[in-house]
């Protein structure tokens, strides 16, 4: 699954996070130590229900740029001062902000979405609505992938639909 209550394993015991300071910065750390991708979206007030046990952390503060909740900003491990109500949640929801109307429709030729006899970086979309949108594949090594959406911009998206022969 890519989303629900945040849940950490220190010193023998699994435990919760409180919402103190939770935002998408912190969601980000989360999913990237899960290793999904997707949309990092920070939830607060135990949106996917109340923990039990203990509350490990409280005041998580990353940067975003963290590989782990570890280096990030926070109390101490078991110093906190928050009820079970103010469990920390994260979604990392591969379906947000990926499947957009990527490219104008009136179409010159889609040919490449198609992918039959692909070259070594063919794109496609796959998964959309119509024709001029969806998730970027790249045809690699003989396989299609995805992208990684650090870092992509409009102007990705705009050479992506010149490749495919958009406007």
């Amino acid at each position: 699954s890519f989303e629900g209550r945040v849940e950490v394993y220190h010193d023998g015991k699994w435990g919760t996070i409180c919402d103190d300071q939770w935002d998408d910065r912190d969601a980000e750390v989360v999913c990237r130590q899960l290793g999904l991708s997707g949309t990092p979206k920070a939830l607060s007030w135990a949106h996917y229900g109340q923990g039990s046990g203990p509350i490990l952390l409280d005041e998580v503060q990353c940067s975003g740029n963290e590989l782990s909740l570890d280096q990030c900003k926070k109390s101490d491990w078991g110093q906190q001062n928050c009820d079970h109500i103010e469990d920390a949640g994260v979604s990392c929801d591969p379906f947000t902000g990926t499947d957009l109307q990527l490219c104008q429709s009136d179409v010159v030729g889609h040919t490449s979405i198609l992918g039959a006899g692909s070259a070594e970086g063919t794109v496609r979309l796959a998964g959309g609505r119509s024709p001029s949108e969806g998730r970027v594949e790249v045809y690699y090594n003989g396989d299609w992938g995805t992208v990684c959406d650090d870092g992509w911009t409009d102007v990705g998206a705009q050479v992506v639909c010149r490749q495919l022969g958009f406007r």
